[in-house]
């Protein structure tokens, strides 16, 4: 089995790979770079996302969304997790919590598969909260103020094969993984 994991993102692809090496499926990337709508929803970007993609490549593909939901700003940035990181990155997280008692997060990702028949989704989600400060050198994006619940570190300070027994992208990959092993 085949499968295409479209995204520009290099740290996501190592991260897939490592967990789909499990199922014997040849894991390739392609970037084509796909329009991302606007939405409030994780799900709804991922779909269009991937109806784009089959339309481009006519083979089994998939794609991933993920957004950072924080609870002291009503959610923000969620679905525009990836502009508000370019635009003002976690230092500019960090200033809007400077005062704030409550950092309670959770990571969501969603990943949508599509076989060449139908589009399938599969969710994933970790709860945690924001750190005070950046701590750690590994990951990407959001991982070095990002502390999953019931761990003292950063997802930036885990190894992958750590973080993606935790986090959000592990576990809807892991989901992914599994309807591999039940379709071969």
């Amino acid at each position: 089995m085949e499968a295409i994991f479209v995204t520009g993102n290099e740290h996501k692809f190592h991260e897939a790979r490592e967990l789909l090496s499990s199922t014997g499926a040849s894991l390739k990337q392609k970037d084509l770079g796909y329009p991302e709508i606007q939405a409030d929803s994780l799900e709804e970007i991922a779909d269009f996302g991937i109806d784009w993609c089959k339309e481009k490549l006519k083979k089994p593909c998939f794609i991933e969304d993920a957004g950072i939901f924080i609870d002291a700003l009503n959610g923000f940035p969620g679905p525009y997790s990836k502009y508000v990181f370019q635009r003002i990155g976690n230092i500019g997280i960090l200033k809007l919590l400077e005062n704030e008692v409550d950092r309670r997060a959770v990571f969501r990702s969603v990943i949508a598969y599509q076989d060449g028949v139908r589009t399938h989704l599969f969710t994933g989600e970790t709860k945690g909260s924001i750190a005070k400060r950046e701590a750690g050198e590994g990951g990407f994006g959001y991982d070095p103020i990002f502390i999953p619940e019931e761990y003292g570190v950063t997802f930036a300070q885990m190894d992958t094969a750590e973080k993606n027994k935790v986090s959000h992208r592990g576990k809807s990959l892991n989901k992914l993984v599994n309807h591999f092993k039940e379709h071969k």
